[in-house]
């Protein structure tokens, strides 16, 4: 039975029951995705507003550069961790790459770099941390309440008590921290319990991993990029600053970019990225797939540290020393 649009006369006392825009919230629950009224406010009085989500936030982002980023995610103790994780899970890791095409190494990389492999899934709510951006945060109240509709829809069909479920304080959940419409539209249960479980399961995050990336164009097989050198006088021209339009490389080739680890053919489509390392820039041939591993996340440097944290355990578990990640070796 479809609930009424009715709005409920229960008392509530939650933290966001007198915002202007709660009513249409409420009201998009009840018609979009079949609540009931008083349901949606039995819920929503175990929200509470968080100050420190709104001051972290308020940040102006901070820009660091390559050789400040990446030992943040690419150590020993993650690497280690890396290999640890791997032995564990070997059986889905092989099983998600069989089945999705995308190499173990790069959701081995996504779960370092996002959790630490599942050590830092995040202390706050998720109810608390999404309601808290969909109703008082200016900047993207549309995006976080729909985030928060996602919650509420796949606790319900999951049958989790919602205020149960922890995240980031942007409201991204478990291993892989996925916001919760990616968990709707690409959570698998891989780990075959019935459910979708990505804060408890790393089996299932490892599946879903690798589903989001086969759905968002992973091109199996595929290289990811190689290290460069330019020669020239404005790199400016070699760096792309659409990744989803990629050029022959051989326009870079002319403008003095080339490739130091593996041939790059001259009709192969790629993209010129530059990173700064700590005695000058770095330069890469990247091809579709790096591209793909921003749709994760949209920042270059968490697209290298991705790619070569894959790397690294992939070599340490070869050779069981530390590859130089800067060297001209470096894929």
């Amino acid at each position: 039975m479809v609930a009424s649009v009715a709005l409920s006369t229960s008392a509530y006392a939650g933290d966001f029951d007198s915002d202007p825009a709660y009513p249409a919230f409420r009201d998009q629950m009840v018609r979009q995705y079949q609540f009931a009224p008083e349901d949606v406010d039995n819920i929503m009085i175990n929200a509470h507003l968080k100050p420190n989500i709104l001051a972290v936030m308020a940040k102006p982002g901070e820009s660091k550069e390559w050789y400040q980023y990446q030992p943040q995610f690419i150590t020993e103790a993650t690497i280690n961790k890396g290999l640890a994780f791997q032995t564990t899970y070997i059986e889905a890791l092989n099983r998600a790459e069989s089945t999705y095409g995308v190499p173990a190494e790069i959701i081995l990389g996504i779960l370092g770099v996002e959790t630490g492999f599942g050590g830092h899934k995040g202390s706050f709510q998720a109810l608390d941390a999404l309601s808290t951006l969909a109703f008082k945060d200016t900047r993207r109240p549309d995006y976080f309440k729909q985030e928060l509709a996602e919650l509420l829809v796949f606790a319900r069909d999951e049958k989790i008590d919602v205020t149960t479920i922890k995240s980031s304080y942007a409201g991204a959940i478990g291993y892989p921290q996925f916001m919760p419409s990616n968990i709707r539209q690409y959570g698998v249960d891989f780990d075959g319990s019935g459910r979708i479980d990505l804060v408890n399961s790393p089996i299932d995050a490892i599946g879903s991993i690798a589903n989001y990336l086969a759905s968002h164009g992973w091109q199996k097989g595929k290289p990811i990029g190689y290290r460069a050198k330019y020669e020239g006088t404005d790199d400016n021209l070699i760096i792309t600053k659409d990744l989803t339009q990629p050029r022959p490389a051989s326009e870079l080739f002319a403008l003095g970019l080339t490739p130091i680890t593996a041939p790059v053919a001259p009709t192969d489509l790629v993209c010129g990225v530059r990173l700064m390392g700590d005695t000058g820039p770095l330069y890469w041939f990247t091809y579709p797939n790096y591209q793909v591993i921003t749709t994760y996340n949209r920042s270059r440097l968490y697209a290298t540290a991705v790619w070569q944290l894959g790397a690294a355990i992939r070599a340490r578990g070869a050779k069981l020393v530390m590859p130089d990640l800067d060297a001209a070796k470096t894929p």
